[in-house]
């Protein structure tokens, strides 16, 4: 399961160079399902992309673990005065001198360990932003959604009002009806007018703060999210929802590998209290006032562990073991309060969502269709089309909110378990 991972964030990385590539030659489309809009999140997000380079940097501390001391090379010579020469009681002296910095311990492979583990957090890291990230578009397209379908009612309204309107216009012109009922139908029509241009508003701030997560620099009036608000037909189980969320969640797998990594932080600084053997080689070339010659030797420096034996960063490290095991106790606790969170909120919206559409939808549109059919032939009042065109609209109203509701569970869920692909 953990090998999907990397390919999950292989294909990111691959599809943004690809991306990349096809932006420069053709602008971004104006429609998109909610499959794409995620999908053009996660290669163009600018927060994202900056995140990206925090696994750049990781693959630079991982060389720089790798290396090995540089052995050190010193060159020297040493002039006597001329009197001094000339007695030939003193030589010229040329010095090469060349030291070996032996590491003992592994210090090398435990410096290693802990950078490919600091990167493997950093991996983990960005597929949890990407989660986020995916969760919030998913949201920010059913935000798109649901303003639409709002508009759409709204205009609906108005149209049904505006040919009121029409009818009690004609009504009036041959006596039939009282001015002033033509006047009260006019302004309720304007008030299903401003909540048209209150939907229009509510539409053009959800799309753009979709492109916004979507990283796009100028916004398109043009701009729709295309498709319906998902619904899954199959029932979710709480128990199996908990179970996937405590093997998958990559800000959980996070923590376990920067476990890893501490434990190899403090093999390393166990390892740095030993001292590492410094070995020289020494040579000498001297020459006299008659004769000349040269001299061999060979060093060995061993540091005195009297005083630092590196106890402070072993316990420091220490300390930072015990700190991560409270982090994935705390960390596991807060997945198990999110599971449940989810989960009621799914089987809410989808009890409310099947409640509406089972006893209220239809009852409501054939109410409001029985009571306009009465008004326009004067066997009901005003007033009791308006209260039944009034019922009608909320309850589509919270036809449309339980939908989006619904959805939002949905990807809710997704996000909880740590799921950072798309469908």
């Amino acid at each position: 399961m953990r090998r999907g991972w990397w390919s999950v964030l292989g294909c990111s990385m691959f599809t943004l160079c690809v991306s990349r590539a096809v932006t420069a030659q053709s602008p971004p489309p104006d429609q998109v399902t909610v499959d794409q809009a995620v999908q053009e999140a996660v290669d163009n997000n600018l927060g994202l992309l900056a995140e990206r380079y925090n696994l750049a940097i990781a693959d630079a501390q991982i060389i720089t673990a790798r290396l090995r001391p540089n052995p050190v090379l010193t060159l020297g010579a040493s002039f006597p005065d001329q009197q001094i020469f000339r007695s030939g009681t003193s030589p010229y002296d040329e010095s090469a001198h060349l030291d070996f910095v032996f590491e003992r311990g592994g210090k090398r492979e435990y410096r290693m360990a802990v950078a490919e583990n600091a990167r493997a957090v950093k991996q983990l890291e960005l597929l949890n932003t990407i989660r986020t990230l995916i969760l919030d578009v998913q949201n920010a397209c059913v935000e798109v959604l649901l303003a639409k379908a709002n508009l759409s009612l709204a205009r609906e309204n108005l149209q049904a009002f505006n040919a009121i309107v029409d009818v009690n216009t004609s009504r009036v012109r041959a006596g039939d009806l009282a001015p002033v009922e033509l006047e009260r139908t006019r302004l309720a029509s304007l008030q299903f007018q401003d909540a048209v241009q209150q939907s229009e508003s509510q539409l053009v701030t959800a799309t753009n703060q979709l492109q916004t997560l979507l990283g796009r620099a100028t916004r398109s009036p043009a701009f729709a999210v295309v498709g319906e608000l998902r619904r899954d037909q199959q029932p979710l189980v709480r128990a199996d929802i908990q179970q996937q969320a405590l093997e998958l969640r990559p800000d959980l797998l996070a923590l376990r590998r920067e476990q890893a990594r501490s434990a190899a932080d403090l093999r390393l600084q166990i390892a740095q209290g030993k001292v590492d053997y410094t070995i020289g080689a020494e040579f000498h070339r001297q020459q006299g006032n008659m004769k000349e010659g040269n001299l061999y030797g060979l060093t060995l420096s061993v540091p005195i562990p009297v005083f630092n034996r590196n106890q402070g960063e072993i316990e420091r490290a220490q300390h930072e073991q015990a700190q991560i095991r409270a982090k994935i106790a705390a960390l596991e606790n807060d997945i198990r309060t999110e599971v449940q969170n989810a989960y009621a909120q799914y089987t809410a919206a989808r009890d409310v969502l099947q409640r509406i559409e089972t006893n209220m939808l239809d009852r409501s549109r054939e109410v409001r269709q029985t009571i306009e059919y009465s008004y326009r032939r004067g066997q009901a009042s005003f007033l009791e089309f308006l209260d039944a065109q009034r019922a009608f609209n909320d309850t589509r109203q919270s036809y449309n909110q339980a939908r989006a509701d619904y959805a939002r569970s949905l990807y809710r869920i997704e996000a909880v378990i740590g799921k950072v692909g798309w469908r």
